[in-house]
């Protein structure tokens, strides 16, 4: 059975993270972003080692490594696709001398969820996970290795992965009900205030009471105000962000950063600044985004 990740190694990857982010607040973007690929390198090997795949194939590079423990169904889908981008971007910086002050956040912001999943969902199951592998590969009497069952898989497979709401669907889902609700209660409203019939009807000699009832049943019988009342009511569309987004306090990239977005995040969207740069209000005031990064759900 693999050993679980030694403390030295946890020391290291903490370290490593911790030196990245130092780099990043220094403005050493580019150191900052290779230090991010380094520690996510200790972070592969350690996994490597407890799903026993070989790594001193010098065929084997990072971006391989990382895929067979996403087809070993050691990492999730999303991890694998955070392990690439850093990968990536440390690469980048290393061999191109890369210096952008946005992937080099990005590379920091990834590789500090990654490694608070790694803490979470590895070490912690680091002697479970081989032994259900074992178990199903190498049965006792030395007999043939008895097939795995589907049923089991797929039990296992749903167990480990669920299916959580997010924050950002729990927004989702509020923004439509209030959306839903205010709707509702314009239309009533708005009903509640039409004129009656008795309102509108002009006072009138007892002579003309007849002319007038037939001149009010025409005026009456279109009633086309209703449908574009609700027209106008439609809620306004959502935006949401793409990928990771910085909230300027300018329209500028050389302006004071005020954040970071994550991706899939739903934004209170005021308006268009121009063809690249959007309005939205972020804690209490009115910043600024690319809209490169928006997109409208």
């Amino acid at each position: 059975m693999p050993a679980p990740v030694s403390g030295n190694n946890w020391e290291r990857i903490r370290q490593g993270l911790k030196d990245a982010q130092i780099l990043n607040s220094q403005r050493r973007y580019n150191l900052s972003m290779i230090k991010c690929r380094q520690t996510l390198e200790f972070m592969v090997q350690d996994l490597c080692d407890k799903a026993a795949i070989t790594t001193t194939n010098s065929n084997q590079d990072l971006s391989s490594l990382i895929d067979e423990l996403y087809s070993n169904r050691w990492i999730s889908k999303t991890t694998c696709e955070h392990y690439h981008k850093i990968r990536m971007l440390g690469n980048k910086a290393a061999h191109e001398g890369n210096e952008n002050a946005y992937d080099a956040n990005q590379a920091c912001q990834l590789l500090s969820h990654e490694v608070v999943t790694f803490s979470k969902d590895y070490m912690n199951a680091s002697q479970q996970r081989p032994q259900q592998r074992n178990s199903q590969q190498r049965p006792s009497g030395g007999g043939q290795p008895r097939p795995r069952s589907n049923e089991s898989s797929r039990s296992r497979k749903r167990s480990q992965d669920g299916f959580p709401l997010s924050s950002t669907d729990l927004m989702r889902i509020a923004i439509i009900i209030v959306a839903v609700i205010v709707v509702i209660a314009l239309v009533r409203l708005l009903h509640s205030d039409e004129p009656s019939a008795d309102e509108t009807t002009p006072t009138a000699s007892t002579e003309s009471v007849a002319a007038d009832e037939t001149t009010a049943a025409e005026e009456e019988i279109p009633t086309t105000a209703a449908p574009e009342t609700m027209a106008e009511t439609t809620p306004a569309p959502v935006y949401k962000t793409t990928d990771y987004l910085n909230v300027r306090a300018e329209p500028s990239t050389s302006s004071r950063r005020l954040g970071v977005l994550d991706t899939d995040t739903v934004v209170d969207y005021v308006g268009d600044y121009d063809e690249t740069w959007a309005i939205i209000n972020y804690e209490g005031t009115q910043a600024y985004v690319s809209k490169q990064y928006l997109t409208q759900d």
